[in-house]
């Protein structure tokens, strides 16, 4: 493949999978605002090569995803690595990116004024177990959702790209996929979290970084957007209870970001109350 070639693929990818690159860029401009322009790169680099490895294993030995392979139908009209479609591990990074950082609102304290929502964050916080697992979980979750209504994208505009070797428990996927997210998720949250740290006790200094209104807000806003895409197109080809199946499990994972928020409101207006008596 020639570099023109290559230029034309990528463009392609573009054309045929614009929901793709709208999440990236969105995931991006969060991202390069919280941690900075080269721990950004690093973090998209970083899942693509993880999740790349996963599936080019998984297409091969079942290996964590369960066994399934690509429809190669596009190939000549996107950009492909070997048997993977390039747009698949890229997908990775905003998907493990807004997980993380929902998993980060769930567990550092909150600076809040309204809606003006920031977080508090510690480096033991942003590195700890307890976040990498949670990211991990919901990058699965989301995966519960996404994955039944990619299967059947012959019904919508994605198009059928892929197929497992046998048929799945839960609307044709495997349990093992879902599995296989959690275990790429924490990988990529795994290693980014070591690198940064390392990075940091280096002294490392990034560009890009700024605080802005209602930060904490965004990574989350692109995760339950991804949800809400995802459940629009499933009502759409019709399929009800997919539909609700994933509405339900999509409205439970909003209510603990919602819980956090009213309880740490609730506590901050109890702080500044004039107490009686006094």
């Amino acid at each position: 493949m020639d570099l023109m070639e290559f230029f034309e693929l990528l463009w392609g990818t573009v054309l045929l999978r614009p929901y793709v690159f709208i999440f990236l860029i969105s995931y991006l401009s969060i991202a390069i605002l919280d941690m900075g322009l080269k721990r950004s790169l690093l973090f998209t680099v970083l899942a693509f090569i993880i999740a790349f490895a996963a599936e080019y294993s998984s297409t091969r030995n079942g290996f964590p995803f369960g066994f399934y392979s690509y429809i190669e139908t596009t190939r000549d009209q996107e950009l492909w690595f070997s048997n993977i479609p390039f747009m698949d591990p890229l997908s990775f990074s905003f998907l493990a990116y807004v997980s993380y950082t929902l998993s980060l609102f769930l567990w550092c304290p909150l600076k809040q004024r309204g809606w003006d929502i920031r977080l508090i964050q510690t480096e033991a916080i942003r590195h700890s177990w307890r976040v990498i697992l949670t990211g991990a979980v919901l990058m699965m979750l989301l995966d519960v959702v996404i994955d039944p209504v990619s299967f059947l994208g012959d019904r919508w505009f994605l198009g059928q790209i892929y197929t497992y070797k046998e048929q799945g428990e839960y609307f044709n996927i495997p349990l093992t996929n879902f599995g296989g997210w959690f275990v790429v998720g924490f990988a990529i949250l795994f290693s980014y979290t070591r690198i940064e740290a390392w990075l940091i006790r280096r002294g490392f200094r990034d560009m890009g970084m700024r605080q802005i209104p209602a930060q904490a807000l965004l990574g989350p806003a692109v995760y339950f957007g991804v949800l809400v895409f995802t459940l629009g197109v499933t009502f759409y080809i019709g399929e009800m209870v997919m539909g609700l199946c994933g509405l339900g499990l999509a409205l439970l994972l909003l209510s603990l970001p919602l819980v956090k928020v009213f309880q740490t409101e609730g506590m901050r207006e109890s702080a500044e109350s004039p107490v009686i008596g006094e």
